[in-house]
């Protein structure tokens, strides 16, 4: 259930959320509890040294200036490009340099070692750079078949 509250921006760009109580929280931010799997569900916003001051169920379930914050918000501090498909590899054997198409465009990152390759579920795959970027793959099933080639040949 969504706590009662409202959250707006102070004149510094930090949200400030107030409680149905009347209390006041500066600099509160939002921390998805499932980024992956549901991105607009279970989000806690919490305020300096982590203690939770609001819970989000489903960010669908509030208002569109709320939503419209916390998205913002969650933006600014998350960076997870989704790879669409694989171009090429520059071996099969690691350390390898990745060329990837994903939806913040076109790049080029080194994947060390198979074990950078996570499985999140049966279908999504987490990838992590040797500058601790990580990439998602949604659906390994999803995307093109030489991508899924070049995929099965790390897994």
């Amino acid at each position: 259930m969504t706590t009662a509250f409202n959250l707006r921006r102070d004149p510094f760009g930090k949200l400030v959320l107030t409680n149905a109580e009347g209390e006041e929280f500066v600099g509160v931010a939002p921390v998805r509890s499932f980024p992956v799997q549901a991105p607009t569900r279970g989000i806690s916003l919490v305020r300096d040294g982590g203690k939770e001051v609001a819970w989000i169920e489903n960010l669908e379930d509030v208002s569109p200036e709320v939503r419209a914050l916390v998205t913002e918000e969650l933006e600014g501090r998350e960076f997870m490009p989704e790879i669409l498909s694989i171009r090429g590899v520059s071996s099969f054997a690691t350390p390898s340099t990745w060329t990837v198409k994903t939806d913040r465009g076109d790049t080029e990152f080194v994947l060390k070692g198979e074990e950078d390759i996570r499985r999140l579920n049966a279908y999504s795959l987490l990838i992590a750079d040797s500058h601790g970027i990580h990439f998602l793959i949604r659906d390994m099933f999803a995307i093109d078949k030489g991508s899924r080639k070049i995929l099965d040949r790390f897994l």
